[in-house]
């Protein structure tokens, strides 16, 4: 089982951004990091680690700040803690988890490879760079311990996944779109310009972005909503927002799927919000 790999980099209002693409079997999977003011955020996929490493050697780094726990974010934190001595910082909530070897399904060590365990400190509501503040957002909903950063001294948002993109087609079963709803109104009362988000990279315009994903995603929840209170099934609902089947599902066997953006709805409604593991 070959992969096909590729790395970009490219800078954007001073900002270094590493972009490693991973492709099999016609899905095609990309991740970013992000190097600005001494601090690094996210450190990619152990899959693409060659890749990452010639970019975080040619980078003037003081720590690292990950956004969450998932596998093509900390994929590279383990070198960069033993190799480069720079501390690693995250929510608490998975700490010691990320201390331990990957536990996460086949299909995603084949993409990503196996994470190696590192040791991170909790990272704390603020946190500062060379010429800068930080604010630590929580915003969960694609994963519990899911963080946003942002730079106040330049405006600059950096949102990890919980854009990836304006129309969401399919989640992880643990995700949950009201939570992600409430995380997107959450950042932006903030006041930023900038958006970088770790699948999408630089987001042109990125308050209008996350606006609109917000919007489509109000928009799909009442519409679920409707129908539900009409006596259809999750799987009839499914059919009629998502009647396209994504190739990720079959991978994933069921992992990824639309039907679970159905089902966060739903649950959150009943009041019994799906529970949050890896």
């Amino acid at each position: 089982m070959l992969l096909k790999r590729d790395f970009q980099q490219q800078m954007k209002n001073g900002v270094q951004m590493g972009n490693g693409t991973v492709a099999f079997k016609g899905i095609k999977l990309n991740v970013y990091c992000f190097v600005v003011d001494g601090v690094l955020i996210d450190t990619g996929a152990k899959s693409l680690e060659k890749e990452f490493k010639s970019f975080f050697n040619k980078q003037d780094l003081d720590q690292v700040v990950i956004t969450h726990f998932h596998e093509d974010h900390t994929g590279g934190a383990s070198f960069l803690q033993k190799e480069l001595q720079l501390p690693v910082y995250m929510n608490d909530i998975k700490l010691d988890y990320c201390k331990k070897k990957a536990d996460y399904p086949m299909y995603r060590k084949l993409f990503w490879g196996k994470r190696n365990p590192f040791h991170a400190n909790t990272i704390g509501k603020t946190f500062s760079s060379r010429n800068a503040t930080w604010d630590v957002i929580e915003t969960p909903g694609h994963a519990i311990d899911h963080l946003a950063f942002l730079n106040r001294e330049t405006g600059q948002l950096f949102t990890g996944d919980l854009y990836c993109q304006e129309k969401t087609k399919v989640i992880l079963r643990e995700e949950s779109i009201p939570t992600i709803i409430d995380s997107l109104k959450k950042v932006l009362t903030y006041d930023f310009e900038d958006v970088f988000c770790c699948h999408a990279g630089y987001l042109r315009d990125g308050r209008a972005a996350l606006e609109r994903k917000l919007e489509y995603l109000l928009d799909l929840q009442g519409k679920i909503l409707k129908l539900y209170e009409d006596g259809l099934s999750p799987s009839q609902i499914k059919k009629t927002f998502f009647p396209k089947k994504y190739p990720i599902i079959f991978l994933s066997s069921g992992e990824w799927d639309s039907l679970h953006i159905i089902n966060s709805v739903i649950q959150d409604y009943k009041g019994t919000p799906p529970k949050q593991t890896i």
